[in-house]
C-alpha cells in the first residue's frame, strides 16, 4: 500500500481540477439524432411501424439525410413522453 502526502493547498487544487472534470463530462450532451433502434429503445416500442407512426403523424421530429437512413432527434421524443406522461392521484 502506497501513500500520498499533500499540502493542504495541493489537495484542494486537485479536487478542484476533479470537479472541473467531471462538470465537463457531464456536460457532454449525447447524440442529438438517433438511429430507429435508439428511438426504439427509447421509446420502449419493438415495432418500426409504431415508430413510422410516430414518425408519420407528426409527433417526433426526424431527418432523413440520404433515401434509406431516417434519425431522430433526442429531444422530440423526450417531449413526445413528457407529454404523455401521467400524473399520479
Amino acid at each position: 500500500m502506497e501513500v500520498i502526502c499533500l499540502e493542504d493547498e495541493a489537495f484542494y487544487v486537485l479536487v478542484e481540477q476533479v470537479v472541473a472534470r467531471l462538470k465537463e463530462r457531464q456536460g457532454q450532451e449525447k447524440e442529438k439524432w438517433l438511429s430507429d433502434e435508439q428511438a426504439m429503445q427509447l421509446l420502449n416500442i419493438k415495432s418500426k411501424t409504431t415508430l413510422q407512426k410516430l414518425r408519420d403523424e407528426g409527433r417526433i421530429r426526424f431527418s432523413q439525410p440520404q433515401k434509406k437512413i431516417i434519425l431522430y432527434d433526442r429531444e422530440s421524443i423526450r417531449a413526445y413522453l413528457e407529454q404523455n406522461a401521467k400524473n399520479t392521484f
